[in-house]
């Protein structure tokens, strides 16, 4: 009561509040006293209850991320997109745990540039009751290390030191059905633990023709800050993990896509065990068959994937494959499209040989082919970046030592040591220097460069005013950049 006698409007409207609150309650008491329930209301409290429960058991393993640091633009593809400009972002995401010892499998690009990452595991409230539910609860957040991180595949796997969490675990048996029903779980616009519910829309969706990634498409609505949460079935099971959704408007409109769980598994060993994601290649390229190619080169059949080059020297080419050879399987899994074929050369084992099926006229072959790794790229360079310790704040960049083992996989590159730029800021840098991802910083006025902090040791020691001359390898050639200390 106001001290003039008179009740406020915030009094009269949490007056209001309680009172409708109550009789509710009232209504609802005596409903259930009126009249007992009849089988539908069974069913729908059976349903609501295995809601709840799989709810309870599906949220205590789903993690809000925060994340300070350099990220691609926002205009650049999330899902697969490369950029060798990073700018300065904060962004909220989600995560999943996956083993009881802090290991957090989300979005590569919820974590992106990272120079901070936060995970904030929080208890949730299933239900609330006048006078008996508190929306106080303790919040443990816990500063998170990135373990590794790919973004062909959109997938990373950070650590907290924690033990004995609740996780959800990736199991080798797997099976994903078109319209069943699935939860999505996740942090959407920091709203931490947020549940929606929808269907398996579709099992195995190719959104870009130019890339194999495979997705599962749901019509449960995702909303930004979902990227990384949990997609689950009815028995709590990891469908897969939300990744990206279309939109017009900025919100859901029932086009969500979630990283199937067979990737979520091959990805997350490759990141425990190696720090990164190796890929395999055999040495031959592959199309889509169509009524048109089968008719010209006499196909045996209109449908499928086709060998349309073997390189030389190659495993492929010492395992007897040839153009024109239709591909039946990979690994004992059918190959009807060429998204499925890149998609289980991927997944495939790095210590064991490729076993394809392929028919060649009316015979039917059966080639065991060697995998080789494949040399890293710049592009895949970024998922490296560590901008507390790679940015090179004066010139803006952000640069890798050059290993051996790092020349090794960079084929093309005449330099073993040195600095390797991936990566620009969006800014305008403190010195404007001419150099761009893919540049190797060999030496600065004529002195041997060897690592990322030697370089950014060089530029301090100069004063304003000061020349400093680079010798940079770009494109297989030497050459030298200039610029004056600013």
């Amino acid at each position: 009561m106001h001290p003039d006698g008179k009740f406020t409007t915030t009094r009269v409207r949490e007056a209001m509040l309680v009172l409708m609150v109550l009789a509710f309650g009232a209504y609802g008491s005596a409903q259930k006293a009126a009249a007992p329930a009849d089988n539908g209301s069974q069913v729908l409290r059976q349903f609501d209850d295995a809601v709840d429960a799989l709810a309870a058991r599906v949220l205590p393993a789903v993690v809000q991320i925060d994340v300070s640091g350099y990220g691609a633009p926002e205009d650049q593809d999330n899902h697969g997109g490369a950029s060798d400009l990073l700018q300065r972002q904060r962004a909220i995401g989600s995560g999943v745990i996956v083993d009881p010892d802090g290991y957090i499998m989300t979005n590569a690009h919820v974590v992106a540039g990272a120079q901070r990452i936060r995970v904030t595991i929080a208890p949730t409230p299933m239900e609330l009751k006048m006078g008996a539910a508190s929306l106080l609860r303790r919040q443990r957040v816990y500063d998170a290390k990135l373990i590794g991180s790919n973004r062909d595949v959109d997938l990373a796997l950070v650590k907290i030191e924690a033990k004995d969490l609740p996780f959800i675990a990736l199991n080798e048996s797997y099976t994903v059905r078109l319209g069943q029903i699935v939860l999505a779980v996740g942090s959407p616009q920091g709203l931490e633990h947020t549940v929606t519910r929808g269907i398996v829309s579709a099992v195995a969706r190719q959104v870009d023709p130019n890339r194999p990634m495979l997705y599962i498409q749901t019509d449960a609505p995702i909303n930004p800050g979902n990227s990384g949460g949990a997609l689950v079935d009815r028995d709590g099971n990891l469908v897969g993990i939300n990744t990206f959704i279309f939109t017009q408007s900025g919100g859901s409109e029932g086009l969500g896509f979630a990283i199937p769980q067979p990737v979520v598994r091959f990805v997350y060993r490759e990141f425990r065990q190696y720090g990164r994601l190796r890929r395999v290649t055999i040495g031959a390229s592959a199309q889509n068959i169509t009524p048109d190619l089968a008719a010209g080169l006499k196909l045996p059949r209109d449908w499928g994937v086709v060998i349309s080059d073997v390189l030389p020297k190659s495993p492929a080419e010492a395992a007897g494959l040839q153009p024109q050879d239709v591909v039946l399987s990979i690994d004992n899994r059918v190959v009807d499209s060429l998204s499925k074929f890149t998609a289980f050369l991927y997944l495939h084992k790095r210590d064991q040989p490729v076993v394809m099926n392929v028919q060649r006229g009316d015979k039917v072959l059966n080639l065991s082919i060697a995998a080789v790794e494949v040399p890293n790229g710049i592009d895949n360079l970024v998922d490296l970046v560590d901008p507390q310790k790679n940015f090179i704040a004066p010139l803006g960049i952000f640069a890798l030592d050059l290993t051996p083992d790092l020349a090794d996989g960079l084929s093309s590159l005449r330099s073993r040591s040195g600095v390797l730029v991936v990566a620009r800021t969006d800014y305008e840098p403190r010195i404007s220097a001419d150099l761009g991802a893919g540049d190797v910083i060999r030496a600065a006025n004529g002195k041997p460069v060897g690592s990322v902090d030697a370089l950014r040791s060089e530029i301090a020691r100069h004063n304003v005013g000061d020349a400093i001359v680079l010798e940079v390898e770009r494109q297989g050639l030497m050459q030298y950049v200039a610029f004056e200390v600013e």
